[in-house]
């Protein structure tokens, strides 16, 4: 496994600090370990291929090596427990605001975590919270999102599909993970998520 710093976001706070691996089992895994020695509030876990990501239910991420998203971000968040109940879906946004803002794609939610475009999977989001009765001690926002892959394995073929598959064009992977931590930043900040300092 191979790590650099790749550093080139406009956020504030939302991807400020990245943690980019050519490789790695999970960024899930890996976020939940920095997590857990206070890494800075932020700070993205960003793979060009994951060789375990972690869906919903525990289930495998399927992604196409050098072609898809498959990030983490770890945040400390201000508020409690209750006040995400909607962060999922609201974050699913985010993810579908940025793809149509940047290319007038509009991509749909399947509640409560799935991105799909013509009833096939295009994305997903794992959120976990560590929390101490309502105070929240952490917060893991996992996203994986189909971009330019065009292979996957049989038994996903007839319900996941990829930005690329779909519209029959490439998509920069950069541009949609930095206007979504702009997006995603400003929903944070209007929630009370997070603090962002001037």
């Amino acid at each position: 496994m191979r790590e650099k710093s790749n550093i080139f976001f406009h956020a504030s706070v939302i991807g400020k600090k990245i943690k980019f691996f050519e490789e790695i089992f999970s960024t899930q895994i890996e976020a939940k370990k920095l997590a857990e020695s206070g890494i800075e509030n932020g700070t993205m876990i960003l793979a060009d291929c994951q060789t375990n990501g972690i869906g919903t239910h525990n289930r495998k991420w399927y992604s196409e090596k050098g072609k898809n998203i498959s990030l983490t971000l770890i945040l400390y968040p201000k508020c409690k427990v209750k006040e995400l109940e909607s962060l999922t879906v609201d974050i699913a946004k985010c993810i579908v605001n940025s793809i149509y803002d940047l290319y007038g794609y509009k991509l749909d939610i399947k509640l409560p975590n799935d991105i799909m475009y013509s009833g096939k999977k295009i994305g997903g989001i794992l959120t976990q919270i560590v929390s101490k009765g309502e105070n929240i001690k952490y917060l893991l926002i996992g996203i994986g999102l189909n971009v330019n892959g065009e292979k996957f394995p049989e038994d996903l073929k007839e319900i996941a599909t990829s930005l690329k598959l779909e519209f029959r064009q490439e998509f920069s992977r950069q541009k949609i993970v930095e206007l979504f931590c702009i997006n995603f930043e400003r929903y944070c900040e209007e929630k009370g998520i997070i603090n962002i300092q001037a």
